[in-house]
């Protein structure tokens, strides 16, 4: 992407891209709750208030970006197809957006990709084909296709209309509060490519300037965090994390480029941590996160520091943790302690 396009682009998204996008997504949605758990809250030493994107249709805060883009594109260029990349959440969302606007949909996933995320894919009448190694190779083998099948590619990140359609939980979270009465003193965002917290940059930096913003991604896969250290786009060799939902290898440029100015800071989170914030939401609140659903708690827990405040918002990005991944994770903790979960 060059210097124009990448500012052309960045000037696409903002407060009023927000606000439009949201007109687009409550034909479809109505607002999720933001519900603080006192069971957590003393598990945490803090108030946390959990954005729950868990209850959503596709069980993920992706499907936002999917309708906003989907309805805009339909009217832009009917007949025409497209094509993306996805571990599941993002395609999810691709699929089920196409079916609402009579688009035809093709989604490439990894090979062995979780196959429950998969058959939603495929409910909602998106052709899903398992390609390369990881998300990224995956996201080669669109590159290639959108040029032979002469298909819309849809990037999971570089693209303004799904960042303005994921912004809209982050208008919600600060409306939400707003009308209690209550300050944010820190939000804690899950990072894959980066879409759900530049929606959160862009409103809160707008609305809510004092709130510190902090991204989260897993330290088996940290091209983000490595990124952010050094200020230019890093590549990784591999993504390795249990949370395939933030398995990213390849930074975005147009993410990339929002996330740097507008977060504070940018933490990892090892998968054991995460698989103990599932078992804990699941204790605790009976909401069942998947590992990017959990990333974002697993780094308020770990962080003790005074200077995150009182208020804490954690973004419970998605729930659809898997039937084999779920047996693990929970057949893991009560061989550790001797329960039967």
């Amino acid at each position: 992407m060059t210097n124009t396009e990448l500012e052309a682009q960045l000037g696409q998204i903002s407060i009023d891209g927000l606000r439009g996008a949201a007109e687009v997504v409550y034909r479809h949605l109505v607002p999720t709750p933001l519900l603080n758990w006192p069971l957590l809250d003393a598990a945490a030493g803090r108030r946390i208030f959990l954005k729950h994107e868990n209850h959503l249709p596709t069980g993920a805060f992706k499907v936002r970006g999917g309708l906003n883009f989907m309805a805009r594109f339909a009217a832009a260029y009917p007949g025409r197809g497209v094509i993306t990349a996805t571990r599941g959440n993002h395609g999810q969302s691709i699929a089920l957006a196409a079916r609402l606007y009579g688009v035809a949909a093709t989604i490439i996933v990894p090979e062995g990709n979780n196959p429950e995320k998969n058959a939603a894919m495929r409910g909602y009448g998106g052709q899903v084909i398992e390609s390369g190694h990881d998300f990224d190779a995956a996201r080669e083998e669109v590159g290639r296709r959108a040029v032979s099948e002469n298909l819309h590619y849809i990037h999971s990140a570089n693209e303004p209309d799904l960042i303005n359609g994921v912004g809209t939980y982050a208008l919600e979270i600060i409306e939400e509060m707003e009308r209690r009465g209550e300050r944010i003193d820190t939000i804690f965002v899950p990072i894959g490519l980066g879409s759900g917290i530049c929606g959160v940059i862009t409103a809160f930096r707008a609305l809510s300037p004092s709130t510190r913003i902090i991204g989260v991604q897993a330290k088996g896969a940290p091209s983000i965090y490595l990124s952010w250290r050094e200020g230019r786009i890093v590549e990784t060799a591999a993504a390795e994390t249990f949370a395939d939902g933030v398995a990213t290898r390849v930074p975005a440029s147009l993410t990339f480029d929002i996330i740097r100015r507008g977060v504070d800071e940018i933490v990892l989170v090892d998968d054991d941590s995460i698989r103990e914030a599932i078992r804990l939401l699941w204790r605790t609140t009976h909401n069942m996160a998947e590992g990017a659903g959990a990333i974002a708690t697993a780094a308020a827990l770990q962080r003790g520091d005074k200077e995150w405040g009182e208020n804490i918002v954690s973004i419970l990005c998605g729930g659809n943790l898997d039937t084999a991944s779920l047996r693990e994770v929970f057949n893991e903790k009560s061989r550790e302690d001797g329960t039967d979960i």
